[in-house]
């Protein structure tokens, strides 16, 4: 009983090292400026959807520009079903989706 005791404590204090260091690096990255290809990205979303009321860009790649998460509501979606959300912003970034290994899209219609 005292052995599985100090496994599992020991399994508890590593688990917590992996935390602190998870969040370490994530407050690291939220404290930073945004990368150029998530200012570039970001642009050309604004400039191809200027209703759009909310619209975040974030390397997911660790800042190397391979993989893309994208948040983006506008009103220009409106009465068009998320597959059509998802073609239009494709088409705006077609250019760079050339260059990424991936990209995640959430599209949204404002709620007001």
């Amino acid at each position: 009983m005292l052995a599985c005791k100090r496994s599992l404590s020991s399994t508890m204090i590593s688990a917590l090292r992996v935390l602190r260091s998870n969040q370490v690096g994530l407050v690291q990255r939220c404290l930073s400026t945004q990368t150029d290809g998530e200012v570039r990205i970001a642009n050309i979303l604004k400039e191809k959807f200027p209703l759009a009321s909310s619209l975040k860009v974030v390397d997911i790649s660790g800042g190397c520009g391979a993989m893309y998460e994208i948040h983006i509501e506008s009103s220009e979606f409106k009465g068009k079903r998320t597959i059509q959300q998802h073609q239009l912003v494709n088409q705006a970034l077609k250019e760079e989706i050339q260059g990424m290994h991936g990209l995640r899209i959430f599209t949204d219609v404002p709620k007001h």
